[in-house]
Order: structure tokens, then sequence, then C-alpha cells
């Protein structure tokens, strides 16, 4: 459906959302004219759907009521809280491996072939040849699967046995994490992993708040700070949890990480207690707790929690050559059953036709050879360990040995930010005043203004308790520009150290972590044990900055913090209230009060976009922030409002009264801040710079010359992945970019696509949640205008929206898609791309260890795409066509010779010499096309559009195959026509002469298909001559050892090989010659 162009009738006409009623069967036929008709069709139907209905049943998730500490009071039955991430069971293995194997038409049919040798009418040659092979994949195949299988088993064993200390009224005992149930009360201590997910009730912090660490799940480094629930947290001792009656009432579960819903109620208070319960309340599994010891109550186990809905099932990979592969011998099928089928009808159907059907298509089966599979399979274990051993690229790992050619085919690359391709460390790069700006080189200039501005102030106030703002109206004999610029400097350097949700963690020496902590920063506050941690790296990087300015940040808890100014004087401030960064918002303000003036400021920081109408007027602002976006800087907007007593006094009576209401409480908070948010005095501009990973940008720059899109999806927030996108060069300079503004209806949707439809060659930027409603309405539409653009940003994207963008590209498009992250939170979308690729980061190695290829750094994705990618598909693609040539060859031989000697169902070869072609007379040299290169790997690095030409999937095609057909069936027509011309007496000269000719042909023609000789592909020649006539002497029950010896032997041989093989190579040269490709052009 294309898009409307008006937009008239979103609104009323919604009948095509939902699907229309089915007409009535007015009509019904009964009984056995029922039952004859399709009603038997109708009864298997329905029987069948009722059974996978009830295997497959999911229970409905529902909303709780957990009581504290009990869990015997759940109605309902819920998950066992075990982590499962093995594909099969005992009984399923086998089956399972058995059945991903034979599910290809290559190995059912080698399957058939081989039993078939069972039926003695139909047996042909010895059953090693045909089972040896069969076996050896399989146990290599059962092997491998069995090793990874236990792999998974173990870990998961010991993420599941981990030990946890539950509270009951006994007192703690441990329990395996696999064994929590929901109602548990449980202690999680500093660093350990939170097994499950609960509601936190208490801690050992004495602020009644704690840190988390989520990277494993939302792919974030820095800290999330969590409060208890206060009913709880004020209880005297742990013991008191279960003195009282409470319950917690919970949301069913549900994917979204960032939010929840949920009440805390105690019944046995006079009167009851209620509690409403956010996301700040939650501590979700898989996360880790960074400070104190955290005691909560479980609400959701196993495969209800959050970590796990979000986690999507790994899939068997299956490359497009094995498939490109799969179909081209469908295609040899057909024809070996049309060849058999014409060999039968020529014979004139006489006798046991059917029989002699059965034994042409074993006499020909050579079409498809079973060797193909495991050349293929060696070859991927060959090109997995060149990977692995590559210097370039040090500690790369392959985890998936079958899909190496997949990085030869990709389209579409899709890239985690944070961590991938940034190093996620903020660094303060710019500070601007309007009429001064100081960058990383004049820093000490703002160092100076600050020790000056507190140094007058020190002397000034000696006594008495004036202002620690630096006086304006006196010493009126100083410049006043200087006077003013270190005004200004003071201020906006304070408001920068006020304005954030920054807190100092101090690292515990003796002692409980939390007394510790206050007792060392009442002591000292020592610099070189204290960290930051914040729920955002551009606020951390804004208060470090700070304290190499000169005003350090030392403590801060709920109600208050310190700062401490270059003279080692501590200013105490007292937290009035906060107001947080949301996605909405965009900005974050807090009200606080300077405990020795008494004087209330309301501070306020965000995205230059929201706090330029919030502002007083100035004509630098908007010019300033775009500079700082072209170099690449997270801008940031400080600005301040004085408040009086009486003002502050009226604005918390509003605000509680907003908070407190049950109705629009969001849009009633929010009109209440926004009251304050008038005419503010403008302070100054931050810019902070996120680094890069080294070499980020000529990597994104090779890959868009090599012909793939690139997009990023993340989890972070608009701005954030705009200013990214851009300094890493993912949208380049000249390019437009297109911010898609948030919809929230179909209507919208709509006109916002309009809009995109006209903005052609644009970047396009968009939030996952317009991307859902987008794909709600209108996915085809919506993905047909972003395949048009030449990058895409999804930002705040969740785990399972990443994995899906990724399914949409495969469906959509047809092509190759890579996913490349660092993080838990990515996990889902390399598990769904065809190519997974981890980077082992600062987020842990759950993303190396899920993906097909771990590496260290995101720049070695280069090399390992346009180097070992092209190289493994090119030669997978030679190695395939070159064995079904060799199965071709020997078929049409078998052809010729039946057809020469009335159409018997005789074998030409037998027993040994079947076996020897397939494996010590060719292997070596054909195995040996695995070490062939078409180009250097400078070349191909240093031009990157040769890689634009494998994509096209020319190296393995219909065309290509034909091509090898006729090779086959002109060199088979030759050596078996030749052989028969040139024989005189003997017929087992015909075999002594065709075979010869046949095995020289195959070591001529691996020749022919090398472009870069290696030595080991030279001794693989000599070696297979060498085995082939030493074999000669023992060969006698097949051939006739005399005639070896003779001159006449050796030119007839000569003479047949001559004539098959002289012909391609003039071929080859005058192709060369005249159309030579296009990576030739380049070496020569």
């Amino acid at each position: 459906m294309p898009l409307m162009m008006s937009e008239e009738g979103f609104e009323n006409d919604e009948s095509d959302y939902h699907t229309l009623p089915r007409a009535r069967i007015t009509h019904r036929k009964r009984g056995i004219e029922w039952f004859v008709c399709g009603g038997w069709k109708f009864l298997c139907t329905s029987c069948c759907d009722w059974l996978i209905n009830i295997c497959q049943r999911k229970k409905e998730l529902k909303a709780r009521t957990v009581w504290l500490g009990c869990p015997e009071k759940c109605e309902e039955k819920h998950p066992r809280n075990s982590i499962k991430n093995q594909k099969y069971n005992v009984f399923t293995f086998l089956p399972g491996v058995l059945y991903e194997q034979f599910k290809f038409f290559l190995n059912l049919y080698f399957l058939i072939v081989s039993c078939s040798q069972f039926i003695p009418a139909l047996k042909i040659g010895y059953l090693y040849t045909y089972w040896a092979p069969l076996g050896f994949v399989l146990a290599v195949t059962i092997m491998r699967e069995a090793v990874d299988e236990f792999r998974r088993f173990q870990r998961d064993k010991e993420v599941n046995s981990q030990l946890y200390s539950k509270l009951t009224v006994r007192g703690k005992v441990q329990v395996k994490s696999s064994d929590i149930q929901v109602g548990d009360l449980i202690i999680v201590e500093k660093n350990q992993r939170i097994p499950s997910d609960m509601v936190f009730l208490r801690t050992s912090e004495k602020a009644g708040s704690c840190f988390i660490r989520t990277d494993q799940l939302d792919g974030e480094t820095d800290w999330k700070l969590k409060v208890a629930v206060s009913c709880t947290q004020r209880l005297p001792s742990l013991g008191d949890l279960f003195s009282i009656n409470a319950y917690v009432y919970a949301q069913k579960p549900q994917l979204d990480i960032h939010s929840f819903e949920g009440t805390f109620t105690r019944e046995d208070s006079d009167p009851p207690v209620h509690e409403s319960l956010g996301i700040e309340n939650t501590l979700w599994a898989s996360t880790v707790v960074a400070s104190g010891t955290v005691i909560g109550v479980v609400i959701y186990t196993g495969k209800e929690t959050r970590s796990v809905m979000n986690t999507s099932n790994p899939k068997n990979k299956v490359g497009l050559l094995d498939l490109e592969l799969n179909q081209l011998t469908k295609a040899l099928f057909l024809a070996l059953v049309a060849l058999s089928v014409v060999m039968v009808t020529i014979q004139g159907f006489v006798g046991p036709w059917y029989r002699n059907l059965f034994r042409f298509l074993l006499l020909f089966s050579y079409i498809i050879p079973i060797s193909l599979r495991v050349n293929l399979d060696m070859g991927k274990a060959a090109y997995g360990w060149m990977i692995m051993k590559d210097g370039n690229i040090p500690g790369t790992v392959v985890r998936t040995s079958t899909i190496p050619e997949e990085l030869g085919r990709l389209a579409y690359l899709l890239t985690d930010k944070t961590g991938t391709l940034t190093q996620n460390e903020m660094i303060f790069k710019r500070l601007h005043l309007g009429t001064v700006s100081y960058g990383t080189d004049t820093m000490d200039e703002i160092q100076s203004h600050i020790i000056n501005s507190y140094s007058q102030v020190h002397s000034q106030a000696s006594g008495n308790n004036t202002s620690l703002i630096p006086p304006r109206k006196t010493q009126s004999s100083t410049p006043k520009v200087r006077k003013s610029v270190t005004s200004r400097v003071h201020e906006a350097v304070k408001a920068i150290a006020l304005c954030h949700n920054v807190t100092p963690v101090y690292e515990s020496r003796a002692g409980s972590g939390g007394d510790s902590e206050c007792t060392e920063a009442d002591r000292d506050f020592g610099d070189e044990s204290r960290t930051y941690q914040a729920s955002s790296p551009d606020e951390v990087a804004l208060v470090q900055w700070t304290q190499s300015a000169g005003l350090t940040l030392v403590s801060r808890d709920l109600t208050s913090m310190q700062l401490r100014t270059p003279g080692g004087q501590l200013l105490t401030y007292c937290v009035l209230q906060t107001f947080p960064f949301t996605s909405e918002s965009k900005r974050m303000g807090i009200i606080v009060k300077d405990e020795s003036t008494a004087e209330i400021t309301f501070y306020l920081k965000g995205a230059d976009a929201v706090m330029a109408p919030i502002v007083q007027y100035n004509d630098w602002l908007e010019e300033e922030c775009g500079n700082m976006a072209r170099e690449g800087l997270r801008t940031l907007v400080v600005a301040r409002k004085c408040l009086t007593e009486e003002q502050y006094q009226d604005f918390e009576s509003r605000y509680n009264q907003a908070k407190l209401s049950l109705h629009d409480r969001a849009l009633k908070v929010a009109a209440v801040v926004e009251s304050l948010e008038r005419e503010m005095e403008l302070l100054g501009l931050t810019g902070v710079e996120d680094q890069l990973q080294a070499d980020v940008r000529p990597t994104l720059e090779m890959l868009r010359n090599a012909g793939i899109k690139i997009w990023m999806l993340t989890g972070d927030k608009l701005e954030t992945a705009t200013c990214i996108a851009k300094s890493s060069h993912l949208v380049s300079r000249t390019q437009g970019l297109h911010v898609f503004s948030p919809v929230a209806s179909r209507g919208e949707a709509h006109l916002e696509l309009n809009a995109l439809r006209r903005r052609q060659d644009s970047a396009l930027v968009i939030s996952g949640d317009s991307l859902e409603v987008c794909l709600r309405y209108y996915e085809l539409e919506l993905l047909e205008l972003v395949r048009q653009c030449p990058a895409v940003v999804c930002c705040r994207c969740s785990p399972t929206q990443k994995a899906r963008v990724v399914r949409l590209l495969q469906q959509h498009t047809g092509r190759r898609t890579c996913a490349v992250g660092d993080g838990g939170n990515d996990v889902s979308m390399i598990q769904a791309a065809d190519c997974g690729i981890g980077i082992e980061g600062k987020e842990g190695k759950q993303a190396s260890l899920a993906a097909d290829f771990s590496i260290t750094q995101f720049k070695h994705i280069g090399r390992l795409l346009m180097v070992h990618g092209r190289n493994s598909y090119k030669r997978s693609a030679a190695l395939g066509q070159f064995v079904l040539h060799r199965g071709l060859i020997i078929s049409t031989m078998q052809a010729v010779f039946s057809s020469v000697f009335y159409f018997a169902s005789v074998p030409l070869y037998q027993g040994f010499l079947m076996v020897g072609y397939a494996t010590i007379y060719t292997m070596f040299p054909v195995f040996s096309l695995v070490l062939d290169q078409d180009v250097q790997p400078e070349m191909a690095m240093l031009y990157p559009e040769l890689y634009k030409d494998l994509t096209k999937g020319r190296a393995l095609s219909f065309k290509t195959f034909l091509t090898w057909v006729l090779i086959s069936v002109y060199q088979g027509g030759v050596l078996m026509f030749g052989a028969l011309l040139l024989f005189e007496a003997e017929f087992v000269h015909v075999v002594l002469i065709s075979f010869t000719a046949l095995v020289l042909t195959e070591l001529l023609m691996v020749a022919l298909a090398v472009r870069t000789w290696h030595w080991l592909m030279a001794l693989a020649e000599l070696l297979s001559l060498g085995c082939y006539v030493a074999s000669l002497a023992l060969l006698n029950e097949y051939f006739d050892v005399a005639f070896i010896t003779t001159g006449a032997f050796l030119w007839k041989v000569s003479a047949v090989t001559v004539v098959s093989c002289l012909p391609l190579y003039v071929l080859k040269y005058l192709k060369r010659k005249l159309s030579p490709p296009s990576y030739s052009k380049l070496s020569s």
C-alpha cells in the first residue's frame, strides 16, 4: 500500500486497523458428504493445532501480589530461577543434531544413497566407499556440537550454582541461585550479581540508597542510583522485616527495562502505609551491586526476569554460500534423474527397468560428490585458523566455524555506539561564557580565576559570614572587565560543581563500606581513594573537571553536598529539590541552599534546544552550540535563578500538591517546575568529548566505500547518538541529517514518513518509540524509505528492538546483515544477525561469547571483512565448484561408457579407483585452493571498492556453475572417447588410459584455477602425482602393469590430456587479455 499523500481520514476511519469479521456460512454439508468433501482434512488440522497448542501453550503473564518472606502465599506457580542457554537436552541432542544435518538436501541425498547399498540388487560397490565419508562428516559435526553444548552447560551450571544469603524467620540460610523463589528475601553483597528481579527493601548504606552496575543489561557502563523502600529502610533491624505484615503489588512481567509500576503496602500499621514503587526501587537480574549490601524481595524469577525476556534464543546460522550450493545440488539431482531416465528409455524399458533405473541413479551419484561436504567443512576450519593466526588482528576468536564466508557477503552493518564506536570516556574540552571561551590549553586560567575569587572572599570574610560569591562592588580601583570575568568564571564553575546527580565514593580501607566512607569523608576526603559515580558519564566528566579547576565535590547524600575550595575550606549546601534528566524534558535541575549564607539557588542544565527559550535573551548561544557540535562535542547549557525564601516556599507547596495528585501527575509536576524555568541567567556552555575508539573514522569510511550501509542502534539519548554519528563520520559532512520527530499515532507517523520521503539522500535519526509506531502501521513503507538512506541512527533502542530491526532488514531486503556490539544488551542483535561480531570491552565478555567472531577493537572489522571475508568466500566458491567439477567429469565418463556398451548399468571404475580418485589422487591439490588469493591483503584494504563485487555473489552463481558443467562435459567426453579411440586390444587399457588422463587433467585444472601460487600448492600437486605413479604398480587387479611401461601408453595419455586441457588454457589467456577482472587491473 503506497503512502497516501493526503492527511484526511486518519482519526475517524479506523476500520482497517481490525480484520473484518468472516462472512457467515449459509449452507453446510452434513454427514458423510461433509467428511468426504474436505471434512477429514479439517478434523486432522484441528487435531494437529490442538496438539501443538497443548505442547507450546505459554502461561499468561499476570500482575502479582508478593508477601514479604512468604513464598508459600503465592497464588500462582512461577518459573524456576535457572538460566538455560543450551540448545538441546540429553534426549533431543542426537535427533536435533541429525535433523540440522539432514535438513540439507545434500546430506539427505548421501544418506539415501548409502542406505541403498544394503539392498543386494542395487549394490554397485563396497559399502565403505559410501559410509566412510558420510560417517566422517557426521562424527565431526556431532563431536563439535557436543563440545559446544557441554561448554554451554558448564557456564549455565556455574551461574545457577552461585550461593546467596536468604533471610528467614530462623536467620540467614545459604541458597542456590536456581532455588530462589518469588517472595524470598535475598541479601546481595557488594560486587555480587543480582540473581532475580527484586524490589529494593533495605541497604547497609546510611543514605538509604545504593549504586548498581547495569552494563550487562542495558550496555551502559555508568552506575545507577537505586533507592530503598523508605518504610522498610526505617525499620531498626533486619529481623523486623518478618515482624511486619507487608506485601508488594507488581505489574505483570514485561520487556521494558526502563519502567516499573507497583505499590508497597504495610497492613499492620494504623493507618496502613502505601508507597508507590518506580524503576528506582527495583534491582533487575544480571546487574551487579556496586556499593553496600542490599536486601530485596524477589518479584520475578527465571524466564520472567527482564534480562531473560530481552534475550532471544540463539539460532543455528547457515551461510549463504551453503544455501547456494544446496540449490545447485538440487539442480544436479534433477540432471541425475533425467540422465538415468534417458538411459533406461534408450534401453527400451526391457526387463526389470525400475531396478536398472535405480542402478543408473547410483552409478551417476558421483554427480553430487560426498566429498563436497568434507572439503567445505575442512576449508571453513582452515579459514578460522587463518583468522585467529593473523598478526594484524590479534586476539580475534572464531566461535562459529560454519560461516566465515558470510564475512565476504555483507550489505548492512548494524553497530552499537557505547563501547563499540566510542570508548565511553568523557573528557571536558570547552567552556564558553559568551565573551570568552576556554579550551584545553587555557584551563589553567580558569584555575587562577577560581583561586583568586575564593582568596578574595576568604580575606574579606575573616570573621563575618559574608556571601561566598565574590564581591562585585568593592575594590573599584581594579579593572572592571577583569573582575567581572573572574566572577562569571566562578559562578559557572560553581554551577557545574553543584548541578548534577554525582556521588563521590571512597574505597573503604577497613570496616563496613558505609561507615568507613563517612568517617573518611569527615576526616580528609582523600583524593586518591575517591571515585565519582553517576548515571551519566557526561556528569562525571564535568565534576572531575571542576575538581581539576579547584572546586572539588567531596561528599553527597540525598539531602546535602559538600564542596572543597582551593584553600581547603568546606562549603556545605542543602539539597532542597532535584529534578532528574528525562528523555522528554532533556534537562536536569537542582535547588540548593547555601548553609553559610542561606541563599537559595535554582540551577538548571540541559540541551541547547530546550534551554534556549528558558534563558534570558542572548546573541551567542545558538552559534556556539553549532560550532561545538561540528567539533563532535556534546553540549550542555548551564543557567541559574536566585530564589527568595518566600518564592521557594510557594513553589514547594505547589510542587508537593502536584506530586500527590492521582490524575495527570506527570503533567502537573512538569507544569509547576516550568513555572520556575523562566528568564534564567545564562552562565555558560560546556562541551564534552566522548572519545572514539582507535581508527573508527577510517574504518567506517572503508566500510562505506565497500558498499556496506552502516546503521547505529543505541540505547543512548538522541543528542548523544547524533553527535557521535557526526564525529565518527558515520554521517559524512556533505550529507544532510533528518531527525524523525517523535510520533505516537498513525496520523503523525504518516506525516513524518512523508517528510522523510522529501528528504532523499539524508541520514535518518529515529527513536525506538517512533520506530515502534511506524512499524505497527507502515512497516513496508518505512523500510522502503530507510533502505534508501545512506546511514540510519536508531536511539533509545531496547535489546529486543535492536534484534527486531535486524530481522526486518533480513526479511525485506534479503541481504546479509552483520551486528557488532560489546555489551549484554547487544546479544539479541548479534544472535539475530547473519554474522555477529562481539568486541571484548569494558562491558564484559557477554557479547563476545555470544558472537560468531570475537575481536578486541572495532578497527579490526576492516581487515576481517576486506581480507578474510573476501578470501573465505572466493576460496569456498572455487573449492565447491571444483569438487562438483570432479564429480561431474567422472559421471560424464560413466554416461559415455554406458552409452557405448549398450547402456549397461556397470561401473566404469570399481572399488579402490573410485575411493582413490576422490582422496589421495586429487584431494590435496583441490583442497590447496584454500590457500589461493586473487588480491594481496594490502591491495584489498587499499581498495575496499573491490568488496562490492562480492556482495553480488558472482563467484558462485548459476552462470559460473553452468560454465563448470560445460567444462566437465567437454573434458569427460574427450577423456572417454579418446581412450576408446586409442585403445587397441584390451578393455583394461581403456580404464588405464582414461583414468591416468583423468588424474592428470584434474591436477592441471587445479593449476589453471590457481591465481597466486603457494609452495604448499606445488607440493600437493607433486605429492599427488607421485602417489598415483607409485600406486600404478600395486593396482594390478585394475590395470595391465606391462602396458604402463610402453611408449604407446605415454603418448596416448599425453594426447588425451592435452586435448582436454589445452583449449581451456588458451581460453583463460584470451579472457585475461580481453576482459580482465577488476582486481587483476590493480595487481598489474
